[in-house]
């Protein structure tokens, strides 16, 4: 078994990604560690999870990694430039959820979060995870970055498009809506019961960190806008693009994803409960004469491929296993 550590266990990708490896075929969950439940048993933490991990208990790291295979990293904004260095220099394969290292550009990290990347020396250790674009580098790395969760819907929708030159580069319009787990398992009073039910709403308006990760994939200008809808998982992606000319996207996606699989391309404009509980991404797209325009959207989990499903994939390439062990496409329904 390849004995795994998780930084971050106590949050909802944490408790996402021990859920996924109680059923991978290979992973074992050797160390759980988390700051704010520290010394407390994983049932206590997530209930859920308790039959797979009666005995398991949350450790505050120390850096102490030995006999570990592999690390995953889900922890908040900024924490992963702390630790980073200690767990390459120890050589293990580290799959990060974090932030900290998915751009290319230590100024391009400076405008977009605020403050001076702490490491920015390590930024080329890190290969952009999204395996349907980066598999090769994946397979071949020992540090990955794993996209975003908005980023990686936008992504899968817009990237076959923007490389075969049936949308104009400067065009892009991204609209996204996420569950409300998206923000994280600590309590705010943005994403509290009573301010979110009945409600839908917009933020980070012009200034999203995704937005960051959305052009540099896309090698496009992008103008996105997120909004949090009232329920707890799943993304919907809404994008637009002007057209170079008449042309079909929707072909256009099924050949760019034909051997994909977790992507699937839809006549049908997809739901996100179709993806719900799974690292699936669907897919659709139409061509809009009247207006000159490409539409194109994407359904996917935000905790599953927009997180934990896909750092699995990840791990699954630099460990040269399956690609999909211990993932699936089937949601959960109704």
């Amino acid at each position: 078994m390849i004995r795994t550590a998780i930084l971050g266990a106590s949050g909802y990708v944490g408790g996402e990604l021990l859920r996924l490896v109680a059923a991978h075929p290979q992973f074992e969950a050797a160390k759980l560690f988390g700051e704010s439940k520290a010394g407390k048993s994983l049932g206590a933490v997530h209930p859920h999870l308790a039959g797979a991990y009666s005995e398991a208990a949350v450790e505050k790291f120390d850096g102490a990694l030995e006999g570990i295979d592999l690390v995953f990293a889900a922890l908040p904004h900024g924490h992963s430039q702390r630790v980073a260095a200690t767990i390459l220099e120890k050589g293990i394969p580290f799959v990060d959820l974090g932030a900290d290292f998915r751009l290319d550009d230590a100024a391009n990290y400076e405008r977009w979060y605020g403050h001076p990347h702490e490491s920015p020396e390590l930024l080329g250790e890190f290969v952009y995870g999204i395996p349907e674009l980066n598999r090769e580098a994946i397979r071949n790395a020992k540090a990955v970055a794993a996209a975003g969760c908005y980023a990686t819907a936008a992504i899968l929708a817009l990237k076959p498009l923007v490389d075969a030159g049936l949308v104009k580069p400067d065009s892009l319009i991204i609209d996204a809506a996420s569950g409300v787990s998206g923000a994280g398992r600590e309590a705010k009073e943005a994403t509290g019961f009573s301010t979110v039910d009945g409600s839908f709403s917009a933020y980070g308006l012009l200034s999203h960190r995704h937005t960051a990760e959305m052009e540099m994939a896309l090698g496009a200008t992008v103008l996105f806008t997120p909004h949090l809808v009232p329920m707890t998982r799943g993304i919907l992606t809404t994008c637009y693009g002007e057209a170079t000319g008449p042309c079909d996207p929707l072909e256009t996606l099924r050949k760019a994803y034909a051997a994909e699989p977790f992507v699937h391309v839809t006549d049908q404009p997809p739901a996100t409960k179709w993806v719900s509980g799974s690292n699936g991404v669907q897919l659709t797209a139409r061509y809009d004469e009247r207006t000159g325009r490409v539409l194109a959207l994407s359904a996917i989990d935000n905790l599953g491929k927009g997180a934990a499903g896909q750092m699995i994939q990840c791990a699954n390439l630099i460990l040269g296993l399956a690609e999909t062990a211990g993932l699936t496409t089937i949601g959960v329904y109704p």
